[in-house]
């Protein structure tokens, strides 16, 4: 939860080629008190049967940046072939079935007493991000 000196941030993943929540996606936090400043790596989860993530670490007092670093490589892999039999027009061996986008990582500024929610949209050959609500 955000506080007055502190901001929030929550997240989910839609797999949108599946049109079904990503799960089992393991998420990590870094966070930074200045455009400078190093990355201080906060700790992570993974997504649930929905897609969030629930028990992401809080943000410590100062936090100007935060980047939300998403292993999908993982995911697509256990994922592929299932979703190949399902699409008539997408192959098991397109692209050799190599992951184009392994890891996405996205960085945003925050501001105290403002939560973010940061959804991610994905499918194997691109992805989408914004702050929700």
């Amino acid at each position: 939860m955000s506080t007055s000196t502190t901001a929030s941030v929550s997240t989910h993943i839609l797999d949108t080629s599946a049109g079904r929540p990503a799960q089992g996606v393991a998420v990590h936090l870094s966070a930074r008190t200045g455009r400078d400043a190093d990355w201080r790596p906060l700790g992570g989860s993974a997504t649930d049967a929905d897609g969030r993530c629930k028990d992401l670490p809080a943000l410590p007092e100062g936090t100007t940046h935060v980047r939300l670093d998403f292993a999908v490589e993982a995911y697509f892999e256990g994922t592929s072939k299932k979703q190949a039999d399902v699409q008539q027009d997408a192959p098991a061996t397109r692209d050799s079935g190599a992951v184009f986008f392994p890891e996405v990582a996205i960085t945003f500024a925050v501001r105290p007493g403002e939560h973010y929610h940061v959804p991610l949209l994905l499918n194997p050959f691109g992805y989408s991000v914004y702050r929700g609500s």
